[in-house]
């Protein structure tokens, strides 16, 4: 059965002047434009993704996709009505983004992060409203990296993500130490996979791979300071999130790898290079 909003591999049964015909069965092919037909034959196998022309007839194209039925995506708004929106996902017939399905006002050249799903008249449209959508159970465990797109930020609570655009995932704000933003694609590390299959995550790496980023992170800032940090390790965790994005347990480690290397030396107002003393 071909499947509406997927990529699937389908067998060429006719040869036309307007293109191709593929199907899993002859009887239900359904045609691959001219344009994109290329040298392949009859008996040949094509992996396509299947839509609906503006006749509201199937269709298939080898287009690679940004995104496909229940995954999630950024796409640009080319249009907007009082009905919705139109989107560019690659095709002649844009995509429509219904008005029920925004979130916020949206305006022409902006992307937004949506979801792809069938209508109730059985056609392709995208929506916005995607927690609840994407899929859980997915081919993960805790300290795998993933790659995910932020679709809702709520700061209360922390980062939604989309990751692989396909399965839930979510970054607690205590996770969140720099600044995120909807339509980001962020690396994340699992934390854990929860019981109902969502995911917990962290942009953050474990603590002994994280300590040399976040003991650069220092330096940066030591350098900025012309060498002497104006607060030590007892400082305020906000105004150490303020200058370096670090929680102030992961200062305290890179504070602590850097004075065992002989980097720094420390004070409990401040934090300067030792290389000063050397002077």
């Amino acid at each position: 059965m071909i499947e509406l909003g997927k990529r699937q591999d389908l067998t060429v049964f006719r040869k036309r002047e307007n293109g191709l015909y593929i199907g899993e069965t002859e009887e239900e092919a359904i045609l691959l434009p001219a344009s994109e037909a290329g040298s392949h034959d009859v008996g040949d196998v094509l992996n396509v993704f299947v839509y609906k022309d503006s006749e509201d007839r199937l269709i298939a194209t080898a287009k690679k996709m940004p995104i496909e039925l229940g995954s999630a995506a950024l796409l640009p708004v080319v249009q907007t009505a009082q009905i919705g929106a139109f989107l560019d996902w690659g095709l002649p017939k844009n995509l429509f983004l219904p008005f029920k399905e925004q979130r916020g006002r949206i305006k022409e050249g902006q992307k937004v992060p949506v979801i792809l799903y069938v209508d109730k008249s059985g056609r392709l449209a995208a929506s916005m409203k995607i927690y609840g959508r994407l899929a859980v159970n997915g081919p993960y465990k805790a300290d795998d990296t993933v790659t995910g797109l932020i679709y809702e930020l709520k700061p209360e609570l922390g980062a939604f993500v989309a990751v692989d655009g396909r399965y839930a995932g979510f970054i607690h704000r205590q996770e969140i130490y720099e600044k995120l933003q909807v339509g980001q694609t962020v690396t994340a590390r699992v934390i854990k996979v929860r019981e109902d299959g969502k995911l917990d995550l962290t942009p953050r790496k474990k603590a002994y791979a994280q300590m040399d980023e976040d003991a650069a992170k220092v330096m940066e800032c030591l350098k900025s300071y012309d060498g002497v940090l104006p607060f030590g390790e007892k400082a305020e965790p906000a105004r150490i999130q303020a200058e370096l994005g670090l929680s102030k347990a992961a200062f305290k480690r890179a504070v602590g790898r850097l004075l065992k290397e002989g980097y720094v030396i420390t004070g409990d107002e401040h934090i300067r290079l030792a290389a000063l003393d050397k002077k």
